[in-house]
């Protein structure tokens, strides 16, 4: 069959059950319409909030106190706002509670609740609170409710944060502080156990055994000094005599000057090397006054020791003697000092090697002890810092919450949108209709054409035109097309007339079948 003869065949077999189709459409869009307009009016009640996050108080406290992070307070009280006990007290406090006849509509309501309210952010701190129901009164009531819970979470939500921040750190401290005492404890004992082997902070970090061998070098060094000085005391004493020469006479044929510069000379070398500048002064000052005449008598000769024959008891050789008993007197006593310094030092040894372990130990005993401590002082400046927030929070709010645009009661219906829905109604009874129409052509085993005969295998000599006069098909293409544009007018008197129309349905129905 070639798609002229099919196209043919469709035109007749649906023209015949074209009634039936512009039935269906009226069946369904008229029942439809009814129910379109008898759907109950939807308000809507909303309201508009600012949080501002970063109030003047926020800035000044921050990174000197405990910062709540108030953008992330307020995104979790977005999002716990329409928690169950929240939408329990929203049902409580509002009519709802009158929808309630048992636990499965209580449930039920509770969940119509979580997805009718809805939280709107528009930007970082504006966002909105919309509910939409049947009554207006009700939806009033349910957003002006929800704004008072969220304000009122608003103001108490930091405050239970920081009550619950405060017995956190209480109690951790406490914990650390019965921690770091025992610590304390172990530490001490440690180090009163192995005090001459361990670093001591009173001996600036070192142990006695540092100490004790730094004080023998020390006393070596010492011993060194002393004896060399002691030497060079001998030395000067064996050089110097033990009387001096008689005076001749009154005046005598000595020079005070030159005698006062060699007993200068001599207090220099008591001190001085040699080669040292003012040793070399002093010479060519004596030489000087020798070459001016000043010389003295040769010196008598030395007397043996113990007789005062011949000369005067020299002051000089009894302050070197004196000087030379005392420094003997420093070298024994730094003598005995380096053998007990020394003996010491081999007991500490004897005892660091006995205990190769204290040290490792010390390590891990003040590693401990150090982490505990700076946790424990770290929790008490978070609880230091956490006072401070909580005293500047009873004096000003840390995060600013006002409402903008309050909810008002709602007199004009958002929804639902009439004019769409009764579009889709007639949408889908014309549909209808032409899906019955093609499901009849499907089903009809009737024959509209000459190729439908010939699909039989019988000859056939012709066909004959339509028994029917041209004005009845006419009149009934009239008719058809009349209940089709009734039905559009009818549309569009339901889109005008609204539930009116919807109402006096029934009546102008009755009358176009009669």
């Amino acid at each position: 069959m070639n798609l002229n003869a099919l196209a043919r065949r469709y035109a007749a077999a649906g023209w015949r059950h074209r009634w039936k189709a512009l039935l269906l459409a009226w069946l369904i869009c008229l029942p439809g319409w009814a129910a379109v307009y008898l759907m109950p009016n939807q308000f809507k009640a909303n309201a508009r909030v600012y949080a501002d996050p970063e109030a003047l108080l926020g800035t000044l406290l921050r990174g000197l106190a405990v910062n709540s992070s108030p953008a992330t307070q307020v995104d979790m009280l977005q999002r716990t706002l329409l928690s169950r006990p929240n939408l329990e007290r929203v049902i409580a406090k509002t009519d709802l509670d009158l929808r309630v006849f048992d636990a499965a509509s209580r449930e039920s309501l509770l969940n119509g609740l979580a997805k009718s309210i809805r939280i709107i952010p528009q930007t970082r701190q504006l966002f909105q609170i919309e509910y939409t129901d049947s009554d207006p009164r009700l939806a009033y009531s349910v957003v002006q409710t929800v704004v008072a819970l969220f304000l009122e979470s608003a103001a108490t939500s930091d405050r239970q944060q920081m009550r619950s921040a405060s017995n956190f750190l209480n109690q951790q401290i406490g914990a650390y502080e019965v921690q770091l005492r025992e610590a304390e404890q172990r530490r001490a004992e440690f180090m009163v156990r192995y005090v001459d082997i361990l670093p001591s902070a009173q001996l600036g970090g070192a142990s006695k055994l540092e100490q004790a061998r730094q004080k023998v070098i020390d006393l070596r060094g010492q011993m060194q000094d002393a004896t060399l000085r002691r030497e060079v005391l001998r030395q000067q004493l064996d050089a110097t005599p033990q009387t001096m020469a008689e005076v001749q006479g009154v005046t005598g044929g000595g020079n005070p000057r030159l005698a006062e510069a060699e007993r200068q000379l001599r207090e220099l070398r008591l001190s001085l090397t040699d080669q040292h500048p003012a040793v070399v002064a002093q010479r060519a000052i004596i030489a000087e006054i020798r070459a001016g005449g000043g010389g003295s008598a040769a010196p008598a000769p030395r007397q043996p020791s113990g007789t005062q024959r011949g000369g005067l008891p020299n002051p000089i050789y009894e302050q070197l003697r004196i000087r030379l008993v005392d420094q003997d007197g420093v070298v024994a006593s730094l003598e005995r000092q380096l053998r007990d310094e020394t003996a010491d030092v081999e007991r500490l040894e004897r005892l660091s090697r006995a205990a190769p372990h204290v040290a490792a130990e010390m390590q891990n005993i003040d590693r401990d002890y150090g982490i505990i401590r700076k946790n424990y002082e770290e929790l008490l400046g978070r609880r230091e810092s956490l006072q401070l927030a909580d005293a500047a929070r009873n004096e000003s709010d840390r995060m600013r919450i006002e409402v903008v645009e309050p909810p008002l009661l709602p007199t004009v219906p958002v929804g639902p949108n009439r004019v769409l829905f009764s579009a889709g109604v007639l949408v889908a009874g014309l549909g209808a209709g032409a899906v019955l129409v093609f499901l009849l052509i499907q089903l009809d085993r009737g024959f509209y054409t000459t190729h439908d005969l010939r699909t039989l295998g019988l000859p056939v000599l012709g066909g004959i035109s339509s028994a029917l006069a041209p004005k009845r098909q006419v009149a009934a293409a009239i008719v058809f097309v009349g209940g089709i544009a009734l039905l559009l007018v009818t549309f569009g008197a339901v889109l005008a007339g609204g539930p009116t129309l919807v109402a006096r349905l029934p009546a102008l129905v009755a009358k176009l079948v009669t």
